[in-house]
């Protein structure tokens, strides 16, 4: 903590006082919303731990049974078959704000059959593979977007973070320790400033006193 390089003044004695008071309700708002993007952070981690969890067992189940088909297909009949799909994906982008931060939704259309080559040649398991690959496709989609969501949220929370530690461990406390010093000074000169006026008083009625003396002796 350090005192802020300012004059010992009243002006600058009301300047920080303000400075002091939005700093601590800016501090109260960026806290709260550091819990809020804490919550949204959290819920977020737990169901993208989910839904990896749920993806990666289902794809591990296709590429085994696109691993089988490949070991009964040649590569030409295989290649052949995977040339010319008749799927097509859209992807669609939109954001929201939350709490200041923008984050990704995906909106998934699919049009079309990725089966579209003849049965003769081909194997079952690459049916199956294939099949269950396009199944999966949205939630590829979907678990992307909740860790885009998740990557986005954490770099805010970071960032917000940073700022309520300044202000609770550094700024709020350096003004907090000026005002204490500037009230100190100030109030040293109104003492001072009293003992100087006492003692121009004193010295004044003194004066007077013997004035008043010095005209009754004359008399």
């Amino acid at each position: 903590m350090a005192r802020l390089n300012v004059n010992p003044t009243r002006m600058e004695l009301l300047n920080l006082k303000t400075r002091t008071k939005s700093a601590k309700r800016g501090h109260k708002l960026l806290k709260d919303k550091q819990d809020g993007l804490m919550k949204t952070f959290m819920e977020i981690v737990k169901e993208a731990k989910s839904l990896r969890k749920e993806v990666e067992e289902k794809l591990s189940k296709a590429f085994k049974n696109f691993m089988q088909a490949s070991s009964m297909m040649t590569p030409e009949v295989l290649e052949s078959a995977l040339l010319y799909p008749s799927a097509k994906v859209e992807l669609e982008v939109k954001t929201k704000n939350v709490m200041s931060v923008y984050i990704p939704y995906f909106n998934l259309k699919q049009e079309g059959d990725i089966l579209n080559y003849g049965y003769l040649q081909t194997s079952g398991e690459l049916d199956i593979s294939l099949s269950a690959f396009q199944e999966l496709f949205p939630s590829l989609i979907k678990l992307a977007e909740i860790e885009k969501q998740a990557e986005r949220l954490a770099a805010e929370l970071e960032t917000t973070r940073r700022r309520v530690n300044a202000l609770e461990h550094k700024l709020i406390p350096d003004l907090e320790d000026t005002l204490k010093f500037i009230t100190m000074k100030l109030d040293e000169a109104e003492r001072a400033t009293k003992v100087g006026t006492m003692r121009v008083k004193a010295m004044i009625e003194a004066a007077e006193a013997a004035e008043a003396a010095e005209a009754a002796a004359a008399v």
